[in-house]
């Protein structure tokens, strides 16, 4: 993709890369992705973020558009503030994943993520935590390195769900099986009729590699993980300088 053609589909993380490391969206930020759309392209939002995470940001894009939000299984209508489609982790999947686990690795606490809300172990009991479908089942482990603790999840639960992590802790996101930022984003560009090669993706952790791998061009923000800067294409400046901006600014001139 060459500097003249701006790309129709802009693909950004949120925390950590788009957004300042206090959460905020930046003025200059916010100019950028209204010259997305200014151009006649599409930005999508993509986060491991749950819908009712979604309002200040939403703010900030004057409610347009779509997001994806719980690393894939959600999709977000910003506009109208409502989910328009889920991919969900079954109730008996959920259950299995919670108790291979539990037999496998001591002191994890668990929580997930409904589509209506967000429930911690602690308040429900295991049973109840697993008696409905979830966009993301949540392990945090009291010590472990981040890699690590996602390697041996991995390794335990690989074959029932899809485990990534964000965070920067040992905190292990899952997914239903195959569902991540790419598959997500593949079936939205799918929809609007665009290609790999016609959309640009940012990102800063490892649940966004799947969707940096997807892209025709992959940028990482300066902040990033060692294995995201190790898999993109282009490095831009970190999230707090505006790196996507930086970006976005330079291809639709």
């Amino acid at each position: 993709m060459h500097k003249h053609h701006a790309p129709r589909l802009v693909a950004t993380d949120l925390d950590g890369t788009a957004l300042h490391s206090d959460g905020t969206v930046s003025t200059r930020t916010a100019a950028a992705f209204a010259r997305i759309e200014e151009a006649g392209a599409t930005l999508v939002f993509v986060t491991g973020r749950p819908p009712r995470w979604m309002s200040d940001v939403a703010g900030a894009v004057r409610h347009r558009g779509l997001a994806i939000c719980a690393n894939g299984a959600l999709l977000y209508d910003l506009r109208t503030e409502q989910i328009v489609e889920s991919h969900l982790i079954d109730p008996e999947v959920l259950a299995e994943v919670v108790a291979q686990l539990r037999a496998n690795v001591p002191e994890l606490a668990f929580s997930v993520e409904y589509v209506g809300g967000f429930a911690h172990e602690s308040d429900l009991g295991a049973a109840m935590l697993t008696s409905r479908p979830c966009a993301k089942l949540l392990a945090r482990h009291p010590r472990m390195d981040p890699d690590q603790f996602h390697a041996c999840v991995h390794e335990v639960v690989g074959h029932l769900v899809t485990a990534t992590h964000s965070s920067g802790t040992a905190l292990v996101e899952m997914s239903a099986q195959g569902v991540t930022k790419a598959t997500a984003l593949a079936t939205l560009a799918g929809r609007l009729r665009v290609e790999p090669f016609e959309t640009i993706a940012f990102g800063d952790m490892p649940n966004d590699l799947p969707m940096l791998s997807w892209a025709g061009t992959s940028y990482a923000v300066a902040n990033a993980h060692p294995a995201v800067l190790a898999a993109v294409d282009h490095v831009t400046a970190a999230n707090d300088d505006d790196g996507v901006a930086q970006v976005i600014e330079e291809r639709y001139r």
